[in-house]
């Protein structure tokens, strides 16, 4: 089972706020990304200095050939003179002083090129050194939480490896702390046990081939078999052993294997909602809403702060399903702030690139094994992701039910297998075509 927390460590024993390289894997970093195309503005303005440097260059050669001209001239008289001769008839030897026109449109036109080619290299190696600037130093930055895996686990109860893609487990901490327990603002540990418990819990598949993401919750008031205490909720495998019991368990539960933690605790949750300037959510029809100013979220589109958005992802009661209609309003959230962390170009523009990483790497922890070289794979891989391409789902629910006192969901044996099976084997895609899912829709209560 899972052995304990051994707080807070950067890989390679290198602290999250140091710029490092960062986990000692030795992996060489992918080479800076492709400058994105320039937009017509700064082409325009690039084209413009050029033409510029090539008309003063041409006043200097017309300088030049005047003088040259005036000086042909006197030689010429001085030559009529001695010789008592005419001008020189055109093609004559004569004409080799005249200025050629022709000659000085086309070292006009090869400036013009040079110094556009000049001008655009140096405006894409600035935009590539950016970004990958970018990339060094916020991977280096993220917190990292060590000894997350679970040890001693007997090789029976071990999942079997994956074919293709990686699985992250994504988990939302109620930590009731009102210091951060997530992200490099932390100041409280990120277990004590007793102390938390896993409010959101979600299987994230990454595909092999980087085109689409699958979310899949699993409801917290899942009854399952935690290692080692019986049958429980499944938050409550967090709150007794904290990140490896509760990844033990749900690796024993789907036989998936875990490659890496991602923990975001509520006041980091609230601060990325704010960072992000707030998220704008749907609310299908009017709901009772227990923990905010009103009574009722009434249907419309709410325009949602920080404070607004946990409380409603946080409630659960009067909402038709309960727990699942609570999971699906925060894979509602979620996709919403992907929406906005991903439109708008933010891969290709260094600057957004660099607002966003800084917006999630100071609110989010990373298990120690996922290291900076895998942080930039991971960016650069999904680069092309867009929240329309990522489906969003509950796990297979059987129904409900009380067990010892205790309001508790029930998950389907047979539906949940085949789901598991296509996460380990990545055909998400062929499992989302040929399965009725209960997922997220654009219609949330």
């Amino acid at each position: 089972m899972g052995g304990g927390i051994g707080g807070r460590a950067d890989a390679g024993g290198i602290r999250p706020d140091d710029d490092a390289e960062g986990t000692g894997d030795g992996a060489t970093p992918p080479g800076p990304p492709a400058a994105p195309a320039q937009d017509s503005s700064l082409l325009d303005d690039l084209l413009a200095g050029a033409r510029h440097a090539a008309d003063a260059d041409d006043v200097r050669d017309g300088v030049r050939d005047h003088s040259d001209t005036e000086d042909i001239g006197e030689d010429t008289e001085d030559t009529e003179e001695e010789d008592g001769e005419g001008p020189a008839e055109p093609g004559e030897p004569g004409e080799k002083g005249r200025p050629d026109r022709a000659a000085r449109r086309r070292r006009r036109t090869r400036r013009v090129l040079y110094v556009t080619l000049g001008l655009l290299c140096a405006a894409a190696l600035l935009v590539a050194g950016t970004a990958y600037w970018a990339y060094e130093h916020y991977t280096g930055r993220v917190q990292r939480i060590a000894n997350v895996f679970p040890t001693n686990v007997p090789p029976a109860a071990l999942p079997p490896p994956s074919k293709g893609g990686e699985t992250f487990l994504l988990v939302g901490l109620d930590s009731r702390s009102d210091l951060p327990t997530t992200g490099k603002d932390a100041r409280a540990p990120e277990w004590k046990p007793g102390a938390q418990r896993s409010d959101t819990m979600m299987l994230v598949h990454l595909p092999a081939d980087h085109k689409h993401v699958y979310v899949v919750s699993l409801p917290r008031d899942s009854w399952v078999s935690i290692p080692g205490h019986g049958s429980a909720k499944l938050n409550a495998a967090f709150s007794w052993g904290g990140p490896p019991l509760l990844i033990d368990t749900i690796q024993r539960l789907t036989k998936v294997n875990i490659d890496h933690l991602a923990v975001i605790d509520w006041s980091g949750f609230k601060k990325l909602t704010d960072a992000v300037g707030g998220v704008d959510i749907t609310v299908d029809k009017t709901v009772p809403r227990r923990n905010g100013p009103g009574g009722v979220w009434t249907a419309g589109t709410h325009h949602m702060n920080g404070s607004e958005a946990l409380d409603y992802v946080r409630e659960r009661y009067g909402l038709p399903r309960g727990d699942l209609d609570r999971t699906h309003r925060q894979q509602n959230f979620l996709r919403a702030v992907l929406s906005k962390l991903l439109s708008g170009g933010t891969f290709s523009n260094p600057l957004k690139l660099k607002r966003a990483l800084d917006q999630v790497t100071s609110v989010v922890s990373v298990d120690d094994r996922l290291s900076n070289a895998d942080l930039r794979d991971l960016v650069w891989n999904m680069r092309h992701v867009r929240s329309s391409d990522m489906v969003f789902m509950n796990a297979p629910v059987a129904g409900f039910d009380t067990i010892q006192k205790q309001s508790v969901v029930l998950l389907d044996p047979n539906g949940t297998s085949a789901l598991w099976e296509a996460m380990r084997n990545d055909t998400m895609d062929q499992y989302v075509a040929t399965n009725t899912l209960d997922k997220l829709g654009d219609r949330v209560s």
